[in-house]
């Protein structure tokens, strides 16, 4: 069972773990033993989270999200199966934690008078400045 706050809690039932041989540093060790981890969290249908914690935690997946609804992490930085575990374990859980914040409204705001002035104020200076940068007509020869 994993632990999120006081209220959701995942199954482990929800949970698949598979195991393959990771990449990097590891010496002989790295062709012989399964250490990454690729935990599997069934998060379409798990019962513990609500709609919209599932539409949040979707877009905050990204590509870790599959069709069928499933969150995969890949966790393979350390040499140790048991720790590569636990930092998968612990990534899912921060990135569920993160999708159960409910984003604030943005309440719309008309910006102030003063506001528009100074910005029509600055466009007209920087329109004069640019008109001045044509070409010179008098009657100065270049030499």
């Amino acid at each position: 069972m994993l632990r999120i706050d006081d209220q959701i809690t995942i199954h482990e039932w929800e949970l698949s773990e598979q195991f393959s041989r990771s990449q990097g540093p590891g010496g002989q060790n790295v062709n012989k033993v399964e250490t990454a981890v690729e935990l599997r969290f069934e998060a379409e249908r798990s019962p513990s989270l609500s709609p919209a914690v599932k539409s949040r935690l979707q877009r905050l997946a990204g590509r870790r999200w599959t069709q069928d609804g499933a969150i995969l992490i890949r966790a393979e930085e350390t040499r140790s199966q048991l720790r590569n575990r636990e930092i998968a374990r612990e990534r899912l859980v921060e990135l569920i934690r993160k999708a159960l914040v409910a984003p604030r409204r943005r309440i719309a705001t008309r910006p102030t008078l003063g506001s528009q002035k100074r910005r029509l104020a600055a466009k007209t200076q920087r329109g004069t400045v640019k008109s001045l940068r044509g070409r010179i007509s008098g009657s100065e020869e270049e030499g």
